[in-house]
């Protein structure tokens, strides 16, 4: 297996805790193109918080891949990360282009209902605990991880993707903040 990623950081974590187990590369178009012709299964991950997915596998090299091998986009709620990409159901979760299985399943954790949902509420509570005790303000002024997924505040977007993305104004966070 073969992780790609832009981050060095992460690499070495992933290098450190996986000792060697698990092969690590820097993401850059050759690299996702070498790794992708080889591979039986490739799983695209990228989230580009408030924005569209990047599309990192365009037709051209998905018709090189190897007949039969699998591309799953957990992407796809993000407009995946494939050009062949589109969302499909649990019921009907498959299709094929050019000999490769496409997975896109919209709302993978959906399958899992119970435990994405105790895994969503372990990672949610503090902060609803922040906002019921601190008033959303106050909350939102205090702690930064939680002013970091403030996207619209009294009208004005705040969060820069999102602006971007929909042709809005971006009022910082910490500015629509103070105003309050």
């Amino acid at each position: 297996m073969t992780v790609l990623d832009r981050s060095l950081v992460r690499l070495r974590e992933l290098d450190d805790l996986f000792q060697g187990r698990l092969l690590t590369r820097f993401a850059t178009l050759e690299a996702v193109e070498e790794e992708v012709l080889m591979a039986d299964l490739t799983v695209g991950a990228v989230l580009i918080p408030g924005a569209a997915a990047p599309k990192l596998i365009p037709r051209g090299l998905l018709a090189a891949m190897k007949p039969g091998s699998v591309l799953v986009d957990v992407s796809i709620d993000q407009g995946g990360c494939f050009e062949t990409s589109h969302p499909t159901t649990h019921a009907d979760p498959t299709y094929i282009i050019d000999g490769v299985v496409h997975y896109c399943v919209a709302n993978m954790p959906g399958a899992v209902a119970r435990t994405s949902t105790f895994a969503l509420n372990n990672a949610t509570l503090p902060y609803i605990l922040q906002l019921a005790d601190q008033g959303a303000v106050a909350a939102l002024r205090n702690d930064p991880c939680l002013r970091a997924g403030l996207n619209i505040h009294c009208g004005r977007v705040t969060y820069r993707a999102v602006a971007e993305a929909l042709g809005y104004d971006y009022l910082p966070p910490e500015d629509a903040l103070a105003a309050a």
